[in-house]
């Protein structure tokens, strides 16, 4: 039997000037991209965060938060995740990512399961009343080993890179605006823009003047290298953390088993936001706060504000609170705007 048991994570505050910062980039460049993933509270340089950053982080119900539907289109239809391998990525790293995304719809996985976490996403719903699909599939898939636009990629160049994958001359990836999902995932000693700082992912559409269509996408880098502390904790424990032991991951890779907690936080906000104009909280949509959000660093029962919660060992010592085809993981939470708290399958009272 698996025990569990409760593990701290750190906090880090964010200087005033990000504020400033943050609506001087959108006033001047435009909105940007919605930044998927910081491990560590208050890392958002923006008012909303103020407003629910002392709140969001605890698993129990709280008034303070409003999550509203703004009429925007939600992926109600199947959805279909086209990973582009940017890099050089080894066999075994994209087996268990392959595998994760796979388990979405494995319905018959051992509980607690990836799927059964996927059903507090299937919850959202669009102005018809259609829920998000209970269907996500593995579709087709793109290799650049050879780092088409360098290593050192921009928020725009992530933009051309899809746009490489899905005009290539040979095997390009199906256009699919509607019910696909471009996920590019970045190898270990690949730079993108703001990563390590307070983003482990993001996700946005593409600009038609740069891809020429439309397409919701994400993006989630490796941080096995470049700061595996920052964002494949609890897998990797920062420096300025002394006495705190980094917890064993399941699939033996500490930058793969750090990114599935960050894919999903990915998908499941754009399949509730994916033109981000959906499912959000917040007065200001260039900063949405969003499903996976609100629950940032929650794996557990009992987890906010600097504890993760309680989450499971196997007989091998691994950490995990997930099954889901053939392999264990480690996967946050996401809100239930039903109950108006963060929810997942391997919650106590489940």
């Amino acid at each position: 039997m698996p025990h569990y048991y409760l593990h701290r994570r750190p906090v880090t505050p964010v200087p005033a000037i990000f504020c400033f910062l943050g609506f001087f980039l959108f006033f001047f460049l435009g909105p940007l991209p919605v930044n998927g993933w910081r491990p560590w509270p208050n890392q958002k340089p923006n008012a909303t965060e103020l407003v629910y950053g002392g709140s969001k982080k605890y698993e129990g119900s709280s008034e303070f938060v409003h999550l509203k539907y703004h009429m925007g289109p939600v992926l109600t239809a199947n959805i279909t995740v086209y990973p582009i391998w940017y890099g050089r990525w080894g066999k075994s790293q994209k087996r268990i990512i392959r595998d994760f995304i796979s388990s979405f719809s494995a319905y018959d996985s051992k509980p607690p399961s990836v799927a059964g976490w996927w059903k507090t996403v299937q919850l959202y719903t669009d102005q018809t009343g259609a829920n998000i699909s209970r269907n996500v599939h593995l579709g087709d898939e793109k290799n650049d080993r050879f780092y088409s636009h360098g290593k050192s990629l921009t928020r725009l160049t992530v933009q051309s890179v899809i746009k490489s994958a899905v005009t290539a001359r040979t095997r390009p990836l199906p256009l699919n605006p509607k019910t696909g999902v471009y996920l590019l995932l970045t190898s270990d000693d690949v730079y993108v823009q703001d990563f390590c700082q307070n983003v482990c992912g993001f996700h946005y559409f593409t600009f038609p003047s740069i891809v020429g269509y439309t397409l919701p996408y994400a993006w989630v880098g490796n941080s096995a290298k470049l700061c595996p502390g920052t964002c494949a904790y609890p897998f990797s424990v920062p420096n300025y953390m002394p006495g705190f032991k980094a917890v064993k991951s399941p699939n033996n890779d500490v930058g793969v088993d750090g990114m599935i907690s960050v894919i999903a936080h990915e998908i499941a906000e754009l399949s509730t936001n994916p033109l981000v104009n959906a499912w959000y909280a917040g007065q200001d949509p260039s900063f949405p706060v969003e499903i996976a959000d609100l629950c940032e660093g929650i794996y557990g029962t009992g987890g906010g504000g600097s504890y993760t919660g309680q989450m499971m060992n196997d007989k091998e010592g691994a950490t995990y609170n997930m099954n889901g085809l053939r392999r264990r993981f480690l996967v946050q939470w996401v809100w239930n705007h039903i109950l108006n708290y963060c929810t997942g399958p391997n919650a106590l009272d489940q």
